[in-house]
């Protein structure tokens, strides 16, 4: 057993968001990203089978689609989606959010 306590590991960057894997194994993968306000990470997706979650920690947001669709994204959050659905989030304030990849990409 293992405990990562992120907000004290990892904080904010000013001119784009900031990732921190917090475990990585051949099960699955859990990376945070934090997000200063007004910042995005792009739709995107990813040519493999598996699910991933996105928590929403901290702050509000928006959750994106590739057909322009939103979200709303508060804490307690979580949305589920097959990776290789297109999936993406905006923050509205700052935020931190949770992400799990299984299996790990």
């Amino acid at each position: 057993m293992k405990k990562i306590e992120l907000f004290k590991e990892h904080g904010f960057k000013d001119l784009t968001f900031s990732n921190y894997l917090a475990h990585e194994s051949e099960y699955m993968k859990v990376i945070n990203f934090n997000f200063k306000a007004g910042q995005k990470l792009p739709v995107h997706s990813h040519e493999l089978e598996g699910e991933l979650t996105l928590v929403i920690l901290e702050g509000e947001g928006e959750f994106l689609a590739a057909d322009g669709a939103t979200m709303p994204a508060n804490p307690g959050d979580v949305l589920v989606s097959e990776i290789a659905e297109p999936h993406g989030v905006r923050a509205i304030t700052d935020m931190r959010v949770l992400v799990t990849i299984a299996p790990p990409i």
